[in-house]
Order: structure tokens, then sequence, then C-alpha cells
């Protein structure tokens, strides 16, 4: 996975805005009339837009890479093309951006996903697997195609989520405007608890598959806490690197170690397979929040491949029908669905919460499965360690003396690390963990926000549409992110107090 290095342009004091007119620095000047609700009143636009990396890890929602829609109608100035404004210096040909998409798909949620049909039923969980990666995609598309919006109108190549979130409540109603500083920190503020609690079960996922492999030949009766101790204590060190470029090795690695660890757990799973009559097809309601939490935990992670279109040739060729987008977000989700049914028809009620802790530990080739993974995701930790880092210490770094910043910054990095390793201590159970970082931000950050943007974004122009749909399709969007968030959180907790209470 590739990361880009945020604007170098030196930002402005954040309450530093300035109107429509004079649009971001660096980018030329417009004379486009301003937009505006009631009384004809003037937007402003911040002039330090792009201040959030624009790649995110996988496991995140976050794309914010624009894209084009065909047409152009949707700009004042149909002549403004993002994408002649940005400068790549090793742009990547279909194939590649279609191979990318693929590899940074694969994370740690796919082995997540057997536990999730679990949680649903055999063939409830293939029907609402493909229902609700269907919505993901659209969701995506709708925060794509308003970027690619915002950034016609204010003439500025590419925004990050926070960025996108800010200026359309700035573009909607009057009564919205106020609000665009608190959106602004939402966004942010969820994405890097998404971020953070994913590095939280990362650490639970390697702490629990090493400590599986470790008890075949050394009968240690060491909770899985302390396993989880011993795998941040090297973490610490690692994440004080703070250039992505000496990261880009173990990157490589953790890509050819999580290939090879899947392909041997499809070897497994597809061994010896039970009838499918065997298996529930459905399961009772109150199980399908923490199935609608995993698979959106799992799902969202495809967010990242939207900031692979910046990288493009040919960036046309990134939306559309057919598209490199929409065909591999179409095998992700096909895979996806593949690994949790057969991977819940092999193991059936025994399915754990990754599907690498139900092979046989002792098999020689599965115990090496669990630590190519487990080394695998211990690497990828750092990459999504990167993104939370860096939009907390933006907004830390003007607030601190020069000479006290390189100091300050690695402290900052060691705490994190370490209120991780406290959280995934105290919350080690991974099914339940899973499915609240999924409910709680993937839900908000992948359906409501989206949702509520485009509202904002097409409130003046072009509007909602006949019998306005526009606004009753996004209204059921915002409805079902609010519905799996609370009940999904509810469940999550549920679970949690179970477990501390003696209940599994």
């Amino acid at each position: 996975m590739s990361f880009h290095k945020s604007d170098s342009r030196t930002p402005l004091a954040p309450t530093e805005y300035t109107k429509v007119p004079t649009v971001a620095a660096g980018y030329g000047e417009s004379n486009e009339k301003p937009r505006g609700g009631k009384g004809g009143q003037p937007k402003f636009i911040r002039s330090d837009m792009a201040d959030v990396p624009v790649q995110q890890a996988a496991g995140s929602t976050l794309p914010l890479v624009i894209t084009r829609k065909k047409g152009g109608d949707d700009s004042e100035d149909g002549n403004y093309n993002p994408f002649e404004h940005r400068k790549v210096e090793h742009p990547t040909s279909d194939l590649e951006t279609f191979v990318h998409l693929l590899k940074g798909s694969l994370g740690s949620g796919i082995l997540a996903m057997p536990m999730a049909f679990s949680h649903a039923g055999l063939w409830f969980g293939l029907v609402a697997t493909f229902a609700v990666g269907t919505l993901c995609t659209y969701c995506v598309h709708i925060l794509v195609k308003c970027a690619h919006i915002l950034c016609r109108r204010r003439k500025i190549p590419m925004m990050g989520f926070a960025d996108v979130a800010e200026q359309a409540f700035l573009d909607g109603p009057p009564s919205l405007n106020r609000w665009s500083r608190f959106i602004r920190f939402m966004v942010n503020t969820f994405l890097v608890i998404d971020l953070l609690g994913c590095c939280c079960i990362y650490l639970v996922f390697v702490a629990t598959n090493v400590e599986q492999v470790v008890k075949v030949y050394v009968d240690m009766q060491w909770d899985i806490r302390m396993w989880i101790l011993i795998v941040t204590a090297p973490l610490i060190l690692m994440c004080l690197v703070r250039n992505l470029k000496f990261l880009t090795p173990f990157s490589m690695i953790a890509n050819i170690l999580m290939f090879v660890g899947i392909v041997i757990t499809f070897i497994y799973m597809f061994s010896d397979l039970p009838a499918p009559a065997e298996r529930p097809g459905i399961v009772a309601p109150p199980e399908w929040p923490l199935f609608f939490g995993t698979v959106i935990f799992a799902l969202e992670g495809i967010g990242v491949v939207m900031s692979l279109e910046n990288d493009m040739k040919n960036p046309t060729h990134f939306i559309g029908c057919p598209s490199v987008l929409n065909m591999g977000m179409g095998l992700v989700i096909g895979l996806y669905t593949l690994v949790g049914f057969f991977g819940f028809l092999k193991y059936g009620p025994e399915t754990q919460a990754s599907i690498t802790l139900n092979l046989p530990l002792e098999d020689k080739l599965a115990q090496s499965v669990k630590l190519m993974i487990a080394i695998a995701i211990f690497f990828t930790f750092t990459l999504q360690f990167y993104v939370p880092v860096t939009i907390l210490w933006k907004g830390l770094e003007h607030k601190i003396r020069p000479e006290r910043q390189n100091i300050s910054e690695y402290g900052l990095r060691v705490f994190l690390v370490i209120l991780c390793g406290a959280i995934a201590v105290a919350l080690p159970n991974l099914g339940p963990f899973i499915s609240l970082i999924g409910a709680v931000c993937l839900s908000t950050l992948g359906m409501i926000v989206p949702a509520v943007i485009e509202l904002a974004v097409y409130h003046e122009d072009p509007g909602y549409g006949r019998f306005k749909w526009r606004l009753w399709k996004n209204s059921g969007l915002i409805l079902f992110g609010v519905v799996g968030f609370v009940a999904g959180t509810y469940v999550s907790i549920l679970e949690f107090h179970a477990e501390f209470s003696g209940g599994h």
C-alpha cells in the first residue's frame, strides 16, 4: 500500500478563512459568483485544504480523492478539470491500480467474515453481505461525487474527507454553516477512533495467533493479556519511524505473507465441507447487529482504494461502467462473501473471531499460517498507525514551541501505542471489539456522513430531484446508519459485559 505526503504548503491558523473569490492558495483565482443561501450570503473556504492524509490504511473508510463525473454539469466552470491540476510523479496503469485495490482490501477484516456469518446464518449472511457491500460501495460513490462537485466549484485539485464535509456544510443551507467546524472535528475524531481501534484489534489478533502456536511447544499458562503486552513492546520502537519510506520493506513482507497465508487458509477451509443443511440458514434477529458491525468493519476497508485514483494514468477509467473501481469492489465483495460462507459452513458453531484461529493446532502448516498472518498484521500496524498520528499531530503542532516539537511528536507516538495496548488488554475479545468499531465509527463515516454531505451539496444546485427523491434516499441511509450504530453498539456492549461477568 502506498501513501502520499500531505500538502506541503504552510497551513494558516485554524481560524483563518478566505472569501470564495480568493480560492485556496496556490491554485489561482476565480471570478465565480459567491454561492450562498438566502440573501446571497457568501460562503467561505479554508485555504489549507487537503490537510488530512489522502490515503488511509486498510480497515478505514475514508476515500478522499476527487473523481470525475461525466457530463460536467456539476460545475459553474465546466472547463476546470481537477485531474489536470494534479502532479503525479509515477502514474499507475489500470491493471496496476486494480492490483493495488485488491492488495489494499485484503486486511484482517476478511478473516472475520466467517464469524459475521455465524451471527446471521448461512443464507441470510450470503444475501445480506452482498446487500451491505453494495450499500457501502454506493456511499463511497456519493462521497466521491460530492467531493468532485466541491472541487469544481472551488477549483481545488483534491480534498481530504474532513475538508469535503466542512466545505459541504459551508455550501449547504445557512443553518448548517455554523456547524462546518464541528463536522470537520467530528469526521477527524471518528477517523482517529476508527484507526486506533483497528490498531487495538491488530494487537489482539497478533497476540491470539502467537499464543496458540507457542502453547503447542511450550507449556505456558500465560493470559492473553500478557501476550498483548509482549506484542506491544517492540511496536513502541517501530512506531517511532516517521518516514513511511523506511516502512516500505515491511509493507512488502506483510503483503507476501498475507497472500500466502490466506491461500493456505482456503485449502483448509474447502476440505471436507459438510452439507449446507447442517448450518442454520438464518439466526435470531438479536444477533444481526453483530453481523452488521463486523461486515461494515471488513468491507469499509475498501474505502482506502479511492485514493488510488489519484495516482492513475487515466483517471477517467477509475469510475463509470465498466471501471476499475466497480470491477475491483465487486471482486472484493465476492471474495469476502466466499470466505464468510464457506468458513461458517466448514466450522459452524465453532467459528472463531478470526478464521485462522480455527485451523488445527497440531498441523505444522496451519501453525505457519497463523504465524505468517500474525507477522503480516504486526507490520501493518505501523502503516495503520501513521494516519491517526498525522491527524492528531497536525492539530497539536502549532501549539508547541519549535524546539520541543520533535520530542513532543515522539512522546505522542509512544503514548498512542501504549494507549492501544492498554485498550487491547482491557478488551481482548476480538468479536465484540470488531463489531463495536464497525458499528460506531464506520456506520457513521461510511453511511451517515456521506448522506448528510450529499444533502448539503445538492441543497441549492441542482436540488433534490423530482419528488425530492435524494432527500428520501439519503434520509433512509441516515436512518439505516443510525440503527446500525445504536444496535451494534448496544449488542457489542452486552457481549463485553457478558465476558467480564463470566457469561461466556
